[in-house]
């Protein structure tokens, strides 16, 4: 298997730079997902370790040797696509096996090969179907057995499930965990799906307009995010923000008045707070602040109730079984322990 790692690695499209002094180190048998919104670069960087996009600046590395210059084929990838790319009138036998046959791979090595990935990927009862007879998860299937049979040191995944539904999704989201798992290929993996990153990534790269935003595992990037936009793309639902005032220990806004949860030089302040931070108690509970339901969403084992404090809204997760009125008063509290305290300015994370 193979590390890969990206030093000061840029992209440019004429005089528009889109990729600047990209750094990232990946680990033998690690599994890194590239997260972000549209644009974001995430996909330009994929395509430019699997050899599909030139590179404009800096080294790429993988198992130690330099592949700015190599062809796709001699870097020891295979990437599945968002789109499944399978050719219609071949079976799915000769879609998995076409690359090693067209390479002049002994047929008794193809067969083995293909013996291991279809168990792996539970494709035997459809070797000799279409893609047009399968649905689209078997067809996604296809398309990861006939990237993992060449046997690759780098799996490279560009959105692989995002043509499916959210079924689907989630039965093959649990099936590429497993493969990786068994395979122990270093993987890069890219998405938009926040779900998708947090349940299969070891480590997310988070990205924002063509750098690294922040990187760390999930829970790191959970629990502790370094800037506003991290807070704000990562959880669901998202984050709350109160722009506040900080002073003297508090963080107020003329109606709100919480105690900050470490010592603030004063002046003005975002609160993060996630919805499930926030806590329904009783009148005169210490640090309780006084509430509007506005809104009350169902979501089944939770309810979404969206509440306001003078100017200030926010939503709160409560469990099911409590009922609230839209229009009800109630009082809130969050621990200061769930604060999440950012620099208006420059969106940067402020700590203790």
């Amino acid at each position: 298997m193979a590390h890969v790692e990206c030093r000061n690695i840029r992209k440019s499209y004429g005089g528009h730079e889109v990729i600047r002094d990209f750094n990232l180190s990946v680990s033998d048998h690690e599994f890194v997902a590239f997260l972000g919104p549209s644009g974001c670069g995430k996909s330009t960087i994929l395509r430019m370790v699997a050899g599909l996009e030139e590179i404009s600046g800096g080294d790429l590395m993988i198992g130690g040797a330099r592949m700015n210059d190599r062809d796709p084929g001699d870097r020891g990838i295979a990437m599945v696509f968002q789109n499944y790319a399978l050719y219609p009138h071949m079976s799915v036998r000769g879609n998995i096996t076409f690359a090693l046959e067209r390479a002049g791979v002994a047929k008794d090595e193809i067969a083995r090969r293909l013996g291991a990935v279809v168990e792996t990927l539970g494709l035997g009862a459809y070797l000799e179907r279409k893609p047009t007879e399968l649905s689209g998860g078997q067809q996604q299937r296809v398309a990861i057995a006939r990237a993992m049979i060449k046997t690759p040191e780098v799996f490279l995944f560009d959105e692989p499930l995002s043509n499916l539904d959210a079924r689907l999704r989630g039965h093959l989201r649990v099936e590429i965990a497993k493969l990786h798992r068994a395979l122990k290929t270093t993987s890069i993996y890219v998405t938009h799906d926040q779900l998708e990153a947090m349940t299969l990534a070891d480590r997310i790269v988070l990205m924002n307009q063509g750098r690294i935003e922040q990187m760390g595992t999930p829970e790191e990037i959970y629990t502790r995010p370094a800037t506003l936009f991290a807070a704000g793309f990562i959880g669901t639902p998202n984050m709350n923000f109160l722009e506040l005032e900080a002073a003297e220990g508090r963080l107020r806004d003329g109606v709100l008045d919480l105690a900050a949860p470490f010592a603030l030089a004063p002046g003005k302040v975002t609160l993060g707070i996630r919805p499930g931070a926030v806590k329904l108690v009783a009148e005169g509970d210490p640090g309780a602040f006084p509430v509007l339901a506005e809104r009350d969403e169902f979501h089944g084992e939770t309810r979404l109730l969206a509440l306001r404090s003078g100017s200030q809204s926010l939503l709160a997760a409560i469990p099911a079984t409590v009922r609230i009125a839209e229009g009800e008063r109630l009082w809130a509290r969050v621990e200061e322990a769930a604060m999440h305290v950012f620099d208006t300015g420059s969106g940067m994370r402020l700590a203790a």
